[in-house]
């Protein structure tokens, strides 16, 4: 007997829509008509209008805010997969939502990234893809393969092809990013530097010194994070490299987040270049004049491919 003949389908929410055209555009396919309505309670539904049945269903949402409603509507998706009778589902999550409680700092509080995990499986969730995690080790809170995709390649081709790469040092803004930091050297053959933040413990929320371990004066700074959201470290961190003499400063994160005063900001820093990726649909009141966007469609097309094919993610970071 011949094996059943597999199809690969393509479902998008309703948080970011044009990453997930863009991706079936790359994939020569089209994406999953689907009903999706909110109620006046503000309970979700959803409907596919063709049949799933024995399909390799891809889930796209991007976890922008507000994220529980993101986040609900794509548990309620995969539901519907499993209920009729989805062969195999992958959620992509581009930016993992609660990405950062991922472990306990203090007594009585949550694990929130292991909890959305758990929700996925208990969705009826075979796979996840997501990019640049913010603790590697949220891998191991799904029980099941999970494809880790990284936007140092995008981010890294861009920046190689417009600056002098000989000329620059990349710069981890706090201690939590050096591993990012060093990946990036090693991508880009160039220098290290690391800030240090020094907190007064007599005031709350407040860096007293910023203390830079590396060469920077006359160097053209590159700040790496695998986000940015209210932007105030990152800032601070530029006006620091600023002050000891940088040539000048750029920055290279992949997910946007960009929420409260980031966009205003970003506008008034030092930095010459703000380098993103779309994995987060941008909706800033105020326009951010020194950001580039950077399309990570290409990425998720291919790892879409090889995961359905059952190839090799791995090589596409090779």
């Amino acid at each position: 007997m011949l094996p059943p003949k597999r199809h690969l389908m393509l479902f998008s929410g309703r948080s970011y829509p044009g990453l997930a055209e863009e991706i079936a555009r790359l994939m020569d396919t089209q994406l999953v008509p689907t009903r999706q309505v909110t109620y006046a309670n503000s309970e979700i539904y959803v409907q596919y209008e063709e049949s799933v049945r024995g399909s390799d269903a891809f889930v796209i949402q991007a976890h922008a805010a507000p994220v529980n409603e993101s986040l609900m509507e794509q548990l309620i998706m995969i539901d519907a997969l499993k209920r009729a009778s989805a062969k195999r589902i992958t959620v992509v999550a581009p930016f993992y939502p609660y990405a950062r409680q991922d472990k306990k700092h203090l007594g009585r509080e949550p694990i929130s990234a292991r909890l959305v995990a758990d929700l996925f499986t208990a969705a009826g969730a075979d796979r996840i893809m997501s990019i640049d995690l913010h603790a590697a080790q949220i891998q191991g809170f799904f029980n099941g393969p999970v494809d880790h995709l990284w936007g140092l390649p995008v981010l890294a081709n861009y920046v190689s092809e417009k600056y002098d790469t000989e000329e620059m040092t990349v710069v981890s803004p706090d201690a939590g990013r050096v591993r990012l930091a060093d990946m990036w050297t090693d991508r880009l053959g160039s220098r290290l530097a690391i800030i240090h933040k020094r907190r007064d413990p007599n005031v709350a929320n407040t860096v007293a010194v910023h203390e830079v371990v590396g060469d920077v004066e006359g160097r053209v700074c590159l700040l790496v994070d695998d986000m940015i959201d209210t932007a105030g470290t990152i800032c601070q961190a530029a006006d620091a490299l600023m002050e000891r003499g940088a040539k000048k400063v750029i920055a290279a994160a992949t997910h946007p987040i960009l929420s409260g005063p980031a966009a205003q900001r970003l506008n008034d820093s030092a930095f010459e270049e703000v380098i993103v990726c779309n994995t987060l649909p941008i909706s800033t009141e105020v326009e951010v004049n020194k950001l580039t966007v950077l399309s990570i469609a290409p990425l998720l097309a291919q790892a879409i491919h090889e995961v359905f094919e059952d190839g090799s993610v791995t090589k596409l970071f090779q």
